[in-house]
């Protein structure tokens, strides 16, 4: 994957090496197109919804929450939108064995640690404040199930829907969706990336 710059066309470092990968390989342009690229439920959608689309649903009900201050919000806010970069990087991957199930948890975890560090976060996420950041991906994924495919509800524990409606969008939109609200929260930390008007995700990453 590459993009033009002033200076010709260069690599996006998403990362290079997964083995060897640090904040300062991180670029959150490619990892915007990786996840706008990459579609939930292993494409089993009946409209096409992306990874970043979804991140950014659940990172904006996550900021919209009541009781919890503001620099809260805008922690866990952020850590929902990344949470699915180390995924994203495996996508497709069918670890063969316990041996590559672990390494691939390994590798995963660094690209998981590079990410936020690069985007500013130092601490790991809580116990009570993971658990709220799963409830709300819980309650995106039961409104995907009733926008987006004919409301069958995923296995498991029911939970509510969220209030909005999820629209399919396309993957370039999605991406500049989610870099915006990268940029919204992320501060001094985002760097780099495509310039682009902010587009609002009318539910899902679909501009108005």
């Amino acid at each position: 994957m590459k993009r033009k710059s002033s200076g010709g066309e260069r690599p996006l470092n998403w990362p290079d090496d997964p083995e060897t990968v640090t904040a300062a390989d991180i670029d959150f342009t490619a990892l915007a197109h990786v996840l706008a690229n990459t579609c939930r439920r292993g494409g089993c959608c009946r409209q096409y919804h992306s990874v970043a689309a979804h991140a950014v649903v659940v990172s904006e009900e996550i900021e919209a929450l009541d009781g919890l201050g503001d620099e809260d919000r805008r922690m866990l806010a952020l850590h929902a939108l990344l949470r699915d970069a180390p995924s994203a990087w495996f996508r497709g991957a069918v670890p063969g064995s316990q041996r590559a199930v672990e390494r691939t948890g390994r590798l995963a975890s660094g690209i998981e640690s590079a990410v936020r560090e690069a985007a500013g976060l130092d601490a790991v996420l809580d116990e009570e404040k993971a658990e709220l950041l799963r409830f709300v991906t819980r309650m995106a994924a039961a409104t995907e199930s009733r926008d987006l495919l004919d409301g069958d509800a995923p296995a498991g524990v029911a939970f509510p829907p969220l209030k909005r409606r999820i629209r399919p969008v396309a993957p370039d939109k999605a991406a500049q969706a989610w870099l915006a609200r990268f940029r919204a929260l992320a501060g001094d930390a985002a760097s780099g990336g495509d310039s682009g008007s902010r587009t609002d995700p009318g539910g899902g990453g679909a501009p108005e």
